[in-house]
């Protein structure tokens, strides 16, 4: 809701799955995903994104910033991490 009362076109997808496919139908400026999601982390679709659009921004929200950034696994196809809460 804050992207489109800045006046950017959102589309949203309801998981990691249907995210794909919408990229695969049209451009997008940012991909903006959640870590956790049903079916597919933020991170498994991150790196499907960049496997099919090397070039595609990614921006991953997530509460589990720090563990993430320390876990030992980097997170393949994410650009940027933003923390929860805002």
């Amino acid at each position: 809701m804050m992207l489109e009362h800045e006046g950017h076109e959102v589309q949203t997808a309801t998981n990691g799955t249907e995210a794909l496919s919408l990229l695969e139908q049209r451009a997008f400026d940012l991909v903006v995903t959640d870590y956790a999601m049903p079916g597919m982390t933020g991170a498994a679709l991150a790196a499907a994104i960049k496997q099919r659009l090397p070039r595609q921004p990614v921006l991953m929200i997530t509460a589990h910033t720090v563990m993430l950034k320390f876990s030992g696994n980097p997170l393949l196809g994410v650009d940027s991490l933003l923390s929860k809460p805002f």
